[in-house]
């Protein structure tokens, strides 16, 4: 079911908004409208805008936490502007603290960069200060991949005028540096570059060899952590001496912070004298919520609210109110599309109808038992709902495997209690369309109490899933079981009225509908010509799809036909008519069918609901509840 939704209009001062988010509306699931949207044409109603003054302060509040157990919870209450102070308070005396471990960081991050520089060149034992005072020798420091090195090291063999040496290697890598004459320097380079040798630049601010400034830069890093432990030790205790209050202002501010986003669904005004702002909430709640809100603000002075239920040009956002055991089946109708507010909830429809559906094409005790099972257990630990609607499917397998016989596919250790599938093809196939018929009659029965519910008379009496589609297509199925029981049917004239003029209503829907609910336009635009061609046209899909839509559940049998085949197959490669049966083929076969047409006789099923079921009655446009709690 849906459940029944009030619009509240909550006004107050402007700087008590903080206040009353915090201490009433975040206890509730509250879906809010944005106030400008109702109240824009009006005069002196503006967007609530201000900026975040707890952001900054909640920042710092939150590096303050760094240095606590940030798994504990604060124990005092307290308002925004004693979180602030406390918080400015604490962050005040650590600040020289908190400057000098930046300047370490910064520092650190200097060292790790110098380290990264100079690791792939320690090899090189010769001071990095004394290369730049080479005058007639350049060089370059680089990496080569290891494939391209051995071809290069043939080229320096035969080359004179250069020399490569090598620093550091690895698998894919090596590292080194080249020396060449500055005459030849253009020419040498351009080989390097052929053979794919990737030059890095070293910087000359260096002084020892790569080896020691390796070291140097080790133990600077050393000193460096180590001080900035003691600047956090120092911070540690300066914060611990006020942890619960702290932890408390942070928890306040994290509050405010969240609550801040309240404002851009809310608008402001001013009194009618001008002499104070006011804030005005547009928010949908539940009819129980509301009923406890209002007992909580009624001796609260400075909140004054009206409200008002379900009759609102604004649209009611959907929530839906469901038993747990159906709780499941929710998916399936989200999927869809959620149901209007003045809609049907289809979702007691769509669980027993899929269900039932799943069983009959389904039909194993054994292995409907197996997907009861893990269903359940998966849904109650892992929360898959998925997996609940698989569970309750294993309840209706269950059950027809008992009506059909069948025990993991052994046809012969149950007695059919209804009948065999494989030993009655022709009757599991009409008994699969006439149950196709009944679900399609009753789809059209809900169609019209969702028109009722919708106001909407043209579709109520002359769509095709109206009542003049049901008068048309339930005569015919009346007619269609006279007929195959060996009854006579009725007279040809009654036939005529009762299957023709519905046809006649529904090919007339438009102006019909139109003239029903008296708009002055009886006919669409255009050419009325064009209209009755299109009508005709429109009336032969419609009978084609009473045909094709009864004909589709056809599968419904046919799958409960494939199931007992697939299974009679295993046993057959398994040897169990030689009477020496392999039981692994059977145990893998049994795998094999329940997981491939568990997954198929699934999608199957959910197809008929969509396509054969739903689109007669349900239109799901509805907008969903998002409540402001759980969306932030």
């Amino acid at each position: 079911m849906i459940e029944k939704m009030k619009l509240l209009h909550i006004t107050g001062p402007k700087a008590d908004i903080d206040r009353v988010v915090k201490f009433y509306l975040n206890k509730y699931d509250i879906h809010f409208e944005n106030a400008m949207s109702s109240l824009g044409n009006l005069k002196n109603v503006r967007p609530f805008v201000e900026t975040n003054l707890y952001k900054d302060t909640a920042q710092r509040g939150e590096e303050l936490k760094e240095f606590l157990d940030s798994s504990q919870t604060g124990t005092i209450e307290m308002r925004a502007a004693q979180a602030q102070v406390i918080v400015d308070e604490v962050y005040e005396q650590i600040k020289d603290v908190k400057d000098r471990q930046e300047e370490l960081k910064e520092k650190t991050l200097e060292i790790k960069q110098w380290m990264e520089e100079i690791a792939p060149f320690i090899g090189l034992d010769f001071e990095l200060s004394k290369l730049k005072h080479f005058q007639f020798i350049d060089y370059q420091f680089g990496r080569i991949k290891v494939q391209d090195y051995h071809k290069l090291e043939r080229y320096i063999y035969k080359n004179p005028y250069t020399l490569f040496y090598e620093c550091n290697n690895d698998s894919e890598y090596v590292w080194g540096v080249y020396f060449v004459p500055h005459k030849y320097l253009m020419d040498v380079k351009s080989v390097y570059a052929s053979f794919h040798f990737e030059e890095i630049e070293v910087s000359e601010k260096f002084e020892k060899t790569p080896r020691q400034v390796y070291a140097s830069a080790q133990e600077a890093l050393k000193k460096c952590e180590q001080e900035l432990e003691e600047l956090r030790m120092q911070a540690s205790e300066i914060v611990t001496n006020r942890k619960d209050e702290i932890l408390s202002a942070c928890q306040s501010l994290q509050s405010y912070c969240r609550n801040f986003e309240i404002r851009k669904y809310a608008a402001c005004t001013y009194a009618n004298d001008g002499s104070e702002e006011y804030y005005i909430l547009y928010g949908w709640m539940a009819r129980e919520d509301a009923g406890r809100l209002e007992l909580e603000i009624a001796e609260d002075d400075n909140i004054h609210w009206e409200e008002e239920e379900g009759n609102s040009a604004i649209n009611p956002p959907t929530r839906l109110k469901n038993p747990k055991i159906l709780k499941p089946f929710e998916m399936f109708v989200e999927m869809y599309g959620l149901p209007a507010y003045n809609e049907m909830d289809p979702t007691l429809f769509i669980a027993l109808t899929y269900t039932l559906m799943f069983g009959i094409m389904f039909g194993d005790v054994g292995q409907g038992a197996c997907l009861l099972i893990g269903g359940i257990l998966l849904y109650r630990f892992k929360n898959l709902r998925l997996a609940g609607i698989v569970g309750v499917a294993g309840i209706w397998s269950v059950f027809f495997g008992f009506m059909y016989g069948s025990f993991f596919g052994f046809e012969e250790l149950l007695p059919a209690i209804w009948m065999k599938p494989m030993d009655n093809i022709m009757t599991t196939l009409m008994l699969a369309i006439g149950f196709g018929a009944v679900l399609i009659l009753i789809a059209m029965v809900l169609n019209i109490i969702n028109a009722v519910k919708a106001k909407e008379y043209g579709r109520l009496l002359f769509s095709q899933s109206g009542l003049a589609g049901l008068v048309c297509y339930g005569f015919v199925a009346v007619c269609a079981v006279l007929f195959i029981t060996g009854n006579g049917l009725p007279a040809t004239i009654l036939i005529a009225a009762a299957v023709g003029v519905p046809l006649i209503a529904i090919l007339l829907k438009e102006p019909l509908g139109h003239l029903v609910e008296r708009k002055k336009e009886i006919f669409p635009e255009g050419s009325k010509v064009m209209f009755f061609v299109e009508a005709l046209v429109e009336g032969f899909d419609v009978v084609l799809s009473y045909a094709t839509n009864t004909i589709s559940f056809v599968r419904v049998g046919a799958f409960a036909l494939s199931h007992a085949g697939m299974m009679g197959v295993v046993m057959t490669l398994a040897g169990l008519e030689r009477g020496n049966p392999n039981w692994i083929i059977i145990v893998l076969g049994n795998i094999l069918v329940a997981g491939l047409e568990g997954l198929v006789v699934g999608i199957q099923v959910l197809r008929l609901e969509y396509y054969e079921m739903f689109s007669r009655f349900y239109s799901g446009t509805g907008k969903p509840f998002i409540s402001f709690n759980k969306k932030r």
